[in-house]
């Protein structure tokens, strides 16, 4: 399992898009961050932090569960349940900039249910999307606003992005799918 960024890596490329946030969009004001569960809500407070540290500003930070929203719930109707989460956006969303953040951007399925989920809430003025890592192979017209990494892989590898808040450690990294992942 080939490591293609370390801890140190990933904190500089928060830094990074922190810094392209604030020029983008010309400041904070109205600006919110919306995480989409499980990696994107601690990635989201992460860059809260940064953009404070940056502009002395606070941005809100809310949470967003998109398990009933996926478009895959029925394909497997055999199996175990799907875990659903909750969703806590203690903001208007309403005329803000939305920046929503993920942390692997793949078919673009996920951020299309996280869309629908979001504009349920109110109507932004605008959504920005941010991700740790694109590995392309998109089946619906969605491109992400702010990438960490571009990295192409092939339909038989994942990637696995790693938090130390929820996986002890910070990583990002290729594994090899096997049996019916690689399906």
């Amino acid at each position: 399992m080939p490591v293609v960024m370390d801890a140190d890596r990933m904190s500089r490329t928060l830094t990074r898009i922190a810094h392209e946030i604030v020029e983008r969009n010309r400041g904070l004001d109205r600006l919110a961050l919306v995480g989409v569960r499980t990696r994107g809500v601690p990635i989201a407070s992460r860059l809260a932090l940064r953009l404070r540290e940056i502009t002395g500003q606070d941005v809100p930070v809310g949470a967003l569960d998109i398990t009933l929203y996926r478009d895959d719930l029925m394909h497997h109707p055999v199996g175990p349940q799907p875990l659903v989460r909750s969703t806590d956006i203690p903001f208007s969303i309403d005329d803000r900039v939305i920046v929503l953040v993920d942390d692997v951007l793949y078919t673009g399925r996920t951020v299309r249910a996280a869309l629908d989920e979001l504009i349920d809430f109110g109507r932004p003025k605008s959504i920005q999307l941010v991700v740790i890592v694109d590995r392309g192979h998109r089946e619906l017209p969605i491109k992400a606003d702010y990438v960490g990494k571009n990295l192409p892989t092939s339909h038989t590898e994942s990637v696995a992005v790693r938090l130390a808040e929820t996986d002890g450690c910070d990583e990002v990294i290729i594994e090899k799918m096997t049996g019916e992942d690689a399906e």
